[in-house]
């Protein structure tokens, strides 16, 4: 089963950026789709945006759209997620995952990383 491995959350101020990766442990999601999720203890987990591993389509929730952007390095099979503009509301837990489907609902996706924190300040 594909391993995926989430990094680069932290601590920043509003206004400020961040990436994460993610890093698969095969190519085996090299025909299919890398999405990006986040949760908090008071919200269900949420669709971010979505990439075909060929980097060919992306989709954006509304939330995000403008400020985050989904990028792949097929040779080091790794998604990241550049976040701008950063907002006190964008903090959760970010996680990325896989899917054979391009699409925002989150039962389609699988092989859930452990996910790593974004905090962002007022």
């Amino acid at each position: 089963q594909v391993q995926l491995v989430e990094s680069g959350g932290g601590l920043v101020q509003a206004g400020g950026s961040l990436r994460l990766s993610c890093a698969a442990s095969e190519r085996t999601f090299h025909n299919a789709v890398m999405g990006w999720f986040r949760q908090t203890r008071e919200k269900e987990r949420e669709f971010v945006g979505a990439i075909s591993w060929r980097g060919s389509s992306t989709y954006y929730a509304d939330s995000v759209k403008g400020r985050f952007t989904i990028s792949t390095d097929n040779v080091k099979n790794t998604v990241y997620l550049q976040m701008n503009n950063l907002k006190p509301e964008d903090t959760a837990v970010y996680y990325c995952a896989g899917s054979t489907r391009f699409t925002n609902i989150v039962r389609n996706f699988g092989s859930w990383g452990q996910g790593t924190q974004v905090t962002v300040s007022s």
